[in-house]
């Protein structure tokens, strides 16, 4: 009953017909790759962070839970901050050549950058 969930339509007029579903237009996450098909990019950016940087992993396809995993590992192995979101990584520093080393060990072997 999880699709008939009475916050989804809190915007919704009464309807009088019976066969009536309200749709709340939220797309099914795709299904994640297995890791020897992940096709992931390894970048530096310093673009709008203050001078900072940061190494981007981009690249990623899968559900979101998935993402946030690898992100945990990856902020985890090289001991600092970044984000995981919008199927990007962001990590802070610049940990190119130690990312790319962990994600090849871990099974990801289409990892460029």
């Amino acid at each position: 009953m999880k699709n008939n969930d009475w916050k989804d339509r809190l915007n919704v007029v009464y309807s009088t017909n019976s066969d009536f579903r309200y749709e709340t237009g939220a797309e099914d996450e795709p299904d994640t790759l297995p890791k020897d098909k992940q096709p992931l990019r390894i970048s530096l950016d310093k673009r709008n962070r203050g001078g900072k940087q940061v190494t981007l992993i981009t690249g990623f396809i899968g559900k979101d839970e998935d993402l946030q995993t690898l992100g945990k590992w990856l902020k985890t192995k090289c001991g600092v901050g970044g984000s995981a979101k919008d199927y990007e990584i962001l990590i802070q520093g610049d940990f190119r050549e130690k990312i790319r080393d962990l994600l090849q060990k871990e099974g990801y072997a289409k990892v460029k950058g």
